[in-house]
């Protein structure tokens, strides 16, 4: 039975109506949470599991490598010359700078007096993240790189190891093997293998995959004895470095070169696609295309490569050796004050990051990849025993 007639009615005054329009709610207070909506924040790692160094006074670091040399039965009598081959042999690698990293936000005055939250604060933390995710991207392509690449110890008899790429499956062209846990697991030992004959410390050893080959090594810790974990609980779904498999510490990141694309990549499954659905609605900063990093891109004097030369990787194993970043200025916030201010009622804060990042010990660096029987080609000027070119310098 109903409680009201409409054969009976008023006339209302809508005091949220605005002109008597239909809408009774337009003029109402909209109360604000106290929250702001972040964008996804990635999280940036790469930044203490490498060698960093800070630059002053100069373009490029420079960095001696000393390789091995040979022992030998003396004979009674004979003089002690010295190693008639020369060794140890000695090497250089130079990490130059690159341009000046920016992002910058332009604040109005009578905008941020009007608004009802605190906009600055909110703007310098995305701005501190964006130059972040470049630091790492920046970095893992430069271990990337090193992973395809010989040991700048190039003296006849004498060559250093260089870098490993190890194929996640042993069989067929499926990308769809990088998200394979059983697969993972075995090229994590195969990994600490090709590093302990390559006379790499065990101290500071790091893998870095993308969530979802993460999460796949979670399911399967239950069920393999062989992988160690230190927490459990909700700890174990951090990805950082809580997982260990054969002392190399696990951990996740959406900044790694993945079949081209950063940190993920979905669609139909293929030799360069692992087959994953899109969960919907990525937006435009998920699974983003990897920009042309390479020397001849204006700004960048390292040499990062292209998205064609990470169509197969799909994560890293390294120890801390393996890439060196140089920084002449760090992250670090300006905003401007004064006549700027009073010029344009508002003020620039900007953000900006001088650094350089190449691999320094191939040996160090490994590089898995999928979906291909032949190992991705080393990028950039290769590195012969009588150059120091596409280094940099």
């Amino acid at each position: 039975m109903a409680h009201q007639s409409s054969d009976l009615t008023t006339s209302l005054s809508r005091p949220g109506s605005l002109n008597g329009a239909a809408d009774s709610r337009a003029l109402l207070l909209k109360l604000f949470s106290g929250e702001m909506f972040k964008g996804f924040e990635y999280n940036a790692i790469a930044r203490d599991m490498v060698m960093k160094r800070t630059l002053k006074n100069g373009k490029s670091m420079q960095f001696i490598y000393t390789g091995r040399t040979t022992a030998e039965y003396h004979t009674p009598g004979n003089a002690i010359l010295g190693n008639g081959d020369g060794a140890p042999p000695v090497a250089e690698k130079t990490i130059t700078v690159d341009d000046l990293l920016i992002s910058s936000a332009f604040v109005y005055d009578l905008d941020e007096t009007l608004a009802h939250y605190e906009l600055r604060g909110e703007i310098s933390k995305k701005i501190g993240y964006a130059l972040a995710q470049k630091y790492d991207r920046l970095i893992f392509r430069a271990i990337t790189r090193g992973a395809r690449a010989k040991s700048p110890v190039q003296k006849s008899s004498f060559i250093e190891p260089g870098g490993t790429q190890i194929r996640v499956g042993s069989s067929g062209t499926a990308a769809s093997d990088a998200y394979d846990s059983a697969k993972l697991v075995a090229a994590f030992y195969d990994a600490a293998a090709a590093l302990d004959e390559k006379g790499v410390s065990s101290e500071g050893r790091v893998g870095v995959l993308n969530p979802r080959q993460y999460y796949e090594l979670i399911q399967a810790v239950g069920s393999n004895g062989l992988v160690n974990r230190d927490e459990q609980g909700t700890a174990l779904q951090g990805g950082q470095g809580i997982i260990e498999i054969a002392g190399i510490k696990i951990y996740k990141s959406m900044n790694i070169p993945f079949f081209s694309q950063y940190g993920t990549k979905y669609g139909t499954a293929s030799a360069t696609n692992p087959g994953v659905a899109s969960p919907g609605e990525t937006g435009t900063f998920v699974g983003e295309g990897m920009e042309d990093g390479r020397n001849s891109v204006t700004g960048i004097n390292n040499d990062y490569g292209q998205a064609s030369n990470f169509a197969n990787s799909c994560g890293l194993i390294f120890q801390r050796e393996a890439a060196g970043c140089v920084e002449a200025i760090g992250p670090q916030v300006q905003v401007t004050s004064g006549d700027i201010s009073v010029v344009y009622q508002g003020d620039v804060i900007l953000g900006r990051l001088a650094m350089g990042a190449d691999y320094l010990n191939p040996a160090a660096a490994i590089e898995l990849f999928a979906g291909t029987a032949t190992a991705p080609a080393q990028f950039g000027t290769v590195q012969t025993a009588t150059n120091n070119a596409g280094y940099g310098g």
